[in-house]
């Protein structure tokens, strides 16, 4: 399947009347996403004292997510988890022996030491966790068994239970609360980097994150590589911060994700032209529409009507003669051509999304362009309403060459350009 090509589906909710949502588009075109509906966000921050209680760095794989390989258990299994600021519960792929074979990235619990089961009698398991919005139930083990539901029929079910993540032969963090999945449409995990107090950012304490994208290949068999730090980053140095907007808890608005990285975005810039759209539009309104969010989990960004709609005419100006009539491309992006991507890419221009303390995200003209196969390519941005979203959603396609760094502590989310595929 070509890079990018399935639209972004989201969960059923039962426990509550609203839903909000983050696309997720993993190397196998699952689309993944958890998002979190309810605040009570502010008890999994972490200490404003404490630093993080592990300096980890490894190596991961993009493509059209960041896959990480982590060290999984005692002794470790090494699992391949899509890096997910956009969601909480981190979930890896488990088989029991007697389900056989088993796929070949699967966990096998029994040869863990650290790993147990979460019974049903665990709070997790009750219904009306303030900030858990998955649906759970007793097994007929009675053990906590959880499931996702997508709109295209894929799904993500199996039990909770608690294991630890193992560093190195000195470095482990306690027994987290993950998903164990028995049954999938992908054989990867996710690692859940949002705020909630189930993601492992919280569960193991992490004060910052970040990660460095490089540009994606279109040479076949080759996957770039990029870098994740777990606690100080060397290259910090250089890093340009914007504060996240957050949202008390009485502030409760059905659109709104309390639990993302919401950033102060106020513009965007086309071809060096500042484009006529108010900064609310980047701002969630008194129902929470209008957020902005920084998710690795998403490729495509993806912008609100108000916004998409002045981007789009904008394109249309400059090289509308050569869009692809009638296609849209993964049901929300219609910006999109056939013909030599390097002359429209130099008649379009750089890409610059503009936030507050003069901090921006250049994407310089010679990235503007997708490759999604076929001929065609794609300006990197999609129509949220065409997701059933309320949200701007910053995807990791304009995350490319670029330190992208998360202090939670600090509420800050930090920017640096770099040459992500030539990082020591």
């Amino acid at each position: 399947m070509s890079p990018i090509s399935k639209p972004v589906f989201f969960f059923f909710f039962f426990l509550f009347n609203y839903a909000s949502l983050s696309l997720h588009l993993p190397l196998t075109s699952l689309p993944l996403n958890s998002p979190s509906s309810q605040s009570h966000f502010t008890t999994s921050l972490l200490s404003r004292r404490n630093p993080s209680p592990y300096n980890f760095r490894s190596k991961f794989k993009y493509s059209m997510a960041l896959i990480i390989p982590l060290p999984i258990g005692t002794p470790p299994q090494t699992q391949q988890m899509v890096l997910d600021t956009g969601s909480q519960l981190s979930w890896i792929q488990c088989h029991r022996k007697k389900k056989l074979p088993p796929p070949k990235t699967s966990f096998d619990p029994s040869l863990s030491t650290s790993f147990s089961d979460l019974p049903c009698s665990h709070p997790l398991c009750k219904p009306r966790i303030p900030d858990f919005t998955l649906p759970t139930s007793c097994d007929s083990n009675r053990l906590c068994h959880y499931s996702y539901f997508y709109a295209d029929g894929t799904f993500a079910e199996g039990n909770l239970v608690k294991e630890k993540i193992t560093f190195s032969k000195t470095q482990s963090t306690p027994p987290l609360i993950l998903g164990c999945a028995t049954e999938s449409s992908d054989d990867r995990g996710i690692l859940g980097m949002n705020r909630g107090r189930l993601s492992f950012v919280s569960q193991a304490k992490i004060s910052k994150f970040s990660y460095c994208i490089p540009p994606r290949s279109n040479r076949p068999g080759f996957t770039p590589t990029g870098s994740f730090y777990l606690g100080e980053n060397p290259n910090s140095h250089g890093f340009k911060y914007v504060s996240l907007l957050t949202f008390p808890d009485s502030q409760r608005m059905p659109n709104l994700d309390p639990l993302a990285y919401t950033v102060p975005m106020i513009g965007i810039r086309i071809g060096g032209k500042k484009l006529n759209i108010s900064g609310s539009v980047f701002r969630p309104d008194a129902g929470g529409s209008g957020q902005t969010m920084v998710d690795s989990g998403s490729e495509f960004t993806h912008l609100v009507d108000a916004a998409y709609d002045k981007v789009r005419e904008e394109i249309v100006k400059l090289v509308g003669s050569r869009l692809k009539k009638d296609y849209v491309y993964g049901g929300t992006a219609d910006m999109c051509f056939v013909g030599n991507p390097i002359a429209i890419q130099r008649l379009i221009g750089d890409l610059v999304f503009e936030f507050t303390r003069g901090v921006e995200i250049l994407v310089p003209k010679e990235r503007v362009l997708a490759n999604v196969g076929g001929g065609i390519h794609c300006i990197g941005i999609g129509r949220s309403s065409m997701l059933g979203a309320a949200s701007n959603i910053i995807g990791n396609v304009h995350q490319q060459n670029l330190w992208v760094e998360f202090d939670v502590t600090n509420r800050t989310v930090g920017f640096a350009k770099a040459d992500c595929s030539r990082l020591p």
